[in-house]
């Protein structure tokens, strides 16, 4: 069967499958739709059984996209994070997706570490333990090196690589379907949406992937004193297995975490806000799965992170984009959040930018005289997506995965401290950025780097493409020479007394 075929017999088959959980078009939104769609929507309620129909609609959905897989569940998880399409309640429910399944067998475990390493087990472990945890992709298990440290093995499902294939193409064909359903569609950006749950899948399924993320947000996060990363262990690390050092501490997840002696629950809860403000405002990268399971906690307030197969990146832009809304949001600048909106050109040129400040404010202003813990910062960036249909804004999918990290973090920081000031947490990282990065001394040095390169490729493009020369200057050199002489060296000089 050739892949498009599969791919239609797999989108067919999760269909079907949706319709059993009264999920594809839940009976709770069949009075909102036209009168012809009634009936035929109707009818597919006739192949769900009593027991798939129970719960909320969020709740089905969530339910079918465990039994469909991987891929699914990935992209559940991203769609938990468009409250503003779908609604606060399924929102949470697609948020509470889970991928636990039986694991694997520990024979084939054991086997799949050794042709991956290349190297029967004993001459790594000194032991080689049972499983701690299965995942749809992957399953870990405790074990202990030769030089006696403890660590976890993360070994990739047999034959997950070929499944999650079929998924994503399938998921792909039903975007390409959706985007010929009209404009409003279209915005969503259906298959730019697939791209990145396919992008996230693909780094998943490549542990040494997953092993550089490890090491290079351990560096990351050692820069600042609110999360660690355990350390990746090289010699046991292939395409479908990953060593990393065990996580010291008890999960968060634990009913016990939150009770352990000596925890300093408020701060805490501060330092997962700024460990990931930091993460993504400093450095452009962010662990981007950072719920209880994946947060280790020692008291007083040490946190490791685990499970870097999803990590996040934004650019310069992005960064901006994040920094100067929040902070444009707690002075109540809506003129100035406008503006950026527009420098980042998240919304067309032909828009009025008082317009879009006034949308702002309505979004902003009801917060203010509320308490801290009232007002969620993540809920916040939601609404402004509910106004974009108005202005013409296409989804960016480079955002939706900050989105959807930055609901997580919250509800993280509350669950541990419910009286946690969230914007209090952020004030000082983002007035760290706002202070280095738009301070003049910052603006001027971008200015000489942005000169500088301008230069360089004006020399390159000359080089290559020799030009009539220009009339000469007095003593014999052309007015060209002189003048790209004389900008280069201003550039370089700015340039070098900036960084003095």
């Amino acid at each position: 069967m050739s892949g498009g075929l599969r791919a239609v017999g797999r989108l067919l088959a999760a269909g079907w499958l949706l319709a059993r959980y009264d999920a594809l078009v839940p009976r709770e939104f069949t009075p909102l739709l036209p009168a012809p769609l009634r009936g035929p929507a109707g009818l597919l309620r006739l192949v769900s059984g009593p027991q798939a129909r129970r719960g909320r609609p969020g709740e089905r959905l969530a339910r079918a996209f465990e039994q469909l897989g991987p891929a699914a569940i990935k992209l559940g998880q991203l769609l938990s994070t468009r409250a503003d399409i779908f609604g606060e309640e399924v929102a949470q429910d697609l948020a509470h997706l889970k991928d636990q399944l039986a694991p694997f067998d520990h024979a084939v475990a054991v086997a799949e570490v050794e042709r991956s390493l290349g190297k029967p087990l004993s001459a790594l472990f000194a032991d080689f333990g049972p499983v701690v945890g299965a995942a749809s992709l992957a399953q870990a298990h405790a074990a202990t090196l030769l030089d006696g440290r403890k660590v976890a093995v993360k070994i990739l499902r047999p034959g997950v690589e070929r499944r999650v294939a079929l998924d994503i193409a399938a998921m792909e064909l039903a975007a390409s379907m959706a985007e010929g359903l009209g404009p409003t569609v279209r915005r969503l950006e259906p298959r730019a949406f697939v791209a990145a749950v396919t992008r996230s899948m693909a780094l998943e399924l490549d542990l040494r992937l997953e092993a550089a993320a490890a090491s290079e947000m351990g560096e990351i996060m050692a820069r600042d004193s609110f999360m660690s990363a355990p350390a990746v262990v090289w010699d046991g690390v292939a395409k479908r297995v990953l060593t990393l050092e065990w996580a010291p501490g008890t999960p968060l997840s634990s009913p016990e975490a939150l009770a352990l002696p000596g925890l300093d629950r408020p701060l805490l809860a501060t330092h997962v806000i700024r460990a990931f403000l930091a993460q993504a405002l400093d450095h452009g990268l962010f662990h981007a799965d950072l719920h209880e399971g994946n947060l280790f906690v020692e008291a007083p307030v040490r946190l490791t992170a685990v499970d870097f197969g999803i990590v996040g990146r934004i650019g310069t832009n992005e960064r901006r984009f994040l920094a100067e809304i929040l902070w444009g949001f707690i002075q109540r600048d809506y003129r100035r959040i406008a503006e950026v909106h527009f420098d980042a050109g998240y919304v067309p040129r032909s828009q009025n930018v008082d317009d879009f400040a006034q949308a702002l404010r309505a979004v902003g202003e009801p917060i203010f005289g509320r308490r801290a813990r009232d007002v969620s910062m993540g809920r916040l960036l939601g609404q402004l997506f509910e106004i974009t249909g108005l202005f013409d804004m296409h989804l960016r999918p480079e955002l939706v995965l900050l989105q959807k990290t930055m609901v997580t973090v919250e509800g993280v920081a509350r669950r541990i401290d419910p009286d946690s000031d969230i914007w209090d947490a952020a004030r000082p990282v983002v007035e760290r950025w706002i202070r280095r990065e738009l301070a003049p001394p910052a603006r001027l040095q971008r200015l000489a780097e942005r000169g500088v390169r301008l230069l360089e490729r004006a020399a390159e493009r000359i080089e290559a493409e020799p030009i009539p020369p220009a009339p000469a200057a007095p003593g014999g050199a052309s007015w060209t020479a002189v003048g790209f002489a004389i900008g280069l060296a201003a550039g370089a000089l700015v340039l070098a007394l900036m960084r003095r």
